[in-house]
């Protein structure tokens, strides 16, 4: 996600299924043994190529040129195009789109959609924003934008805030995260601002979303950076990067699935880490709207199968 912060700051058990089959068609069934374990085998093929991801959310800021004008129907309309979890952002009409936080958990009811995080501006009234998302069940309020620092010891200061405002979320029964951009993965006095912020903040209250389109962006390795931290990456961004971009151009987002990132390689090394939730985001909508484009990625993303 790369809008203007500075402003306001998703098979096991497929192979015995298929063994199930055999048997039960074979007892019951006058084909040949041959003809028997073909269907029996394609039976299974098709168990195991089930989409991975059962439930998948969406950044409402992908749809940040519509949204305004009309809230409810904008999301409306998302859920219809499959999408079971919002993630909000912190606009001119707030969080909750002009409604209280109890109304608009109405309403994700009504339409039958989690809200299960919104980036906010931790600068300003935090508390009281964690109160309100743990009171209508959301899972985390997240800081979208930092800004590059000039020195480690400036890091120092932000991997203390995290901690600070983890202990704030916490209290309040909610987790506070970071949602990374491409700065943290550019090398700084010999070190890695996000290895940095990871190691020096408390797991305990402290997650990470992980924007993979801004870890790819300045040449960082996504699945690399899953595996070296487990269980930190608690929800992620799913944001293609347009196959003919070059490297370190910020404004390439594409429609899921048309891109340069490899989603079910990627994804799988997600899974394998901890992260909970899938969140597709675009930011460029070239020859598509940005409606449009959010019901192609659904499409995607629900037929996506890990590898």
């Amino acid at each position: 996600m790369n809008y203007n912060r500075r402003d306001f700051i998703r098979t096991a058990g497929a192979v015995s299924a298929g063994a199930l089959i055999l048997p039960q068609m074979g007892c019951s069934s006058s084909k040949s043994g041959a003809e028997t374990a073909a269907e029996g085998a394609a039976a299974t093929a098709e168990t195991m190529a089930k989409p991975t991801i059962d439930k998948f959310g969406i950044q409402l800021y992908s749809v940040r040129d519509v949204i305004p004008a009309d809230p409810k129907g904008t999301m409306k309309q998302l859920a219809g195009f499959g999408y079971k979890q919002f993630e909000g952002y912190e606009g001119p009409q707030g969080m909750f789109w002009g409604m209280s936080h109890t109304e608009f958990k109405a309403y994700m009811d009504e339409i039958g959609v989690s809200f299960i995080s919104s980036h906010c501006n931790v600068n300003e009234n935090f508390e009281e924003k964690c109160a309100q998302a743990a009171e209508i069940g959301m899972k985390h309020l997240i800081a979208p934008w930092i800004g590059p620092q000039k020195t480690m010891d400036e890091w120092k200061v932000v991997a203390d805030k995290f901690n600070a405002w983890g202990e704030t979320a916490k209290k309040a029964g909610i987790r506070f995260a970071y949602h990374n951009h491409g700065y943290t993965f550019e090398a700084l006095e010999g070190q890695m601002p996000q290895d940095f912020l990871i190691e020096n903040t408390d797991p305990a209250v402290v997650d990470f979303q992980m924007d993979i389109f801004w870890v790819v962006t300045p040449g960082a390795d996504p699945i690399a950076y899953f595996e070296k931290y487990p269980g930190r990456w608690v929800s992620c961004h799913i944001k293609d990067r347009e196959k003919d971009a070059p490297a370190g151009e910020g404004d390439a987002s594409c429609i899921v699935g048309t891109g340069s990132i490899d989603y079910a390689k990627v994804l799988s090394a997600a899974k394998a880490s901890g992260v909970k939730y899938y969140v597709v985001e675009q930011e460029k909508y070239a020859n598509s709207t940005p409606m449009d484009s959010a019901k192609a990625d659904a499409e995607y993303v629900s037929k996506l199968v890990f590898a």
